[in-house]
């Protein structure tokens, strides 16, 4: 059995705000039992998955792992929406500050760059590297902002509350060695380097000229974090 199934399940037990007992009753399993397939101490068999599926009104699939989706659906590139797609997600509720707007605009204007060198770049290990790092910074920072309220149900984290800034901060430092030897055309493990002499040539004004609508983020970005880090331009 997956190793995934008793935390997803855990997850939507919760997300119902059901008990343990009530969800093993209508199950027609006995609290107990519930409790091991929920802490992955024991495995239970098809027709309970199946059971299971039913019961939540989700897909056998999304119960073992195997998609994100709780239909079952698989997703494509065409799949994802835009980042700055019209919906609810983008609304500011109760008249709050545009400043997550314009910091996310910023950073998602810098992204644009960053993924159009790595096209550049052409090499496959390198976009996965670089992406496994930003995924892992969106991560932290979303665990931290959704742990701030202790009554959120942590089913939706496999790594434990105490273990996850630690684990996540070393997956990080991998990620980013990774690719700093890639970039230097070093292999890695079974990870094939940047093929020498792709590494495109870049400066202010070939990226401004390359990207005239999201040039200046990319600056505005530079140029705050390094005042963060307390250095201002000049002094370095």
């Amino acid at each position: 059995m997956n190793s995934n199934f008793g935390r997803i399940i855990t997850l939507l037990r919760k997300e119902r705000g059901y008990s343990q007992k009530k969800a093993a009753v209508d199950l027609s399993i006995s609290q107990a039992l519930l409790s091991h397939y929920e802490k992955g101490i024991r495995e239970c068999g098809l027709d309970f998955v199946v059971k299971v599926a039913d019961y939540y009104n989700v897909s056998c699939d999304y119960l073992l792992g195997r998609t994100p989706h709780r239909s079952g659906a698989t997703i494509s590139v065409e799949d994802i929406p835009e980042p700055d797609a019209v919906g609810k997600e983008n609304i500011l509720h109760g008249g709050g500050s545009m400043l997550p707007v314009l910091n996310k605009k910023l950073i998602a204007n810098s992204l644009n760059i960053v993924y159009g060198c790595l096209q550049k770049f052409n090499c496959k290990a390198l976009t996965t590297e670089v992406s496994a790092y930003l995924s892992l910074a969106v991560y932290r920072v979303f665990r931290m902002l959704y742990s701030a309220n202790s009554k959120n149900p942590q089913g939706l984290f496999s790594v434990s509350q105490k273990q996850g800034p630690g684990r996540t901060a070393a997956a990080q430092e991998i990620a980013l060695s990774n690719v700093s030897c890639l970039l230097s055309g070093e292999k890695v493990e079974n990870l094939e380097p940047v093929p020498k002499g792709s590494s495109p040539s870049l400066s202010p004004e070939k990226i401004g000229e390359e990207y005239p609508l999201f040039s200046s983020s990319l600056f505005n970005l530079i140029q705050s974090s390094e005042n963060r880090m307390g250095v201002k331009k000049g002094q370095n």
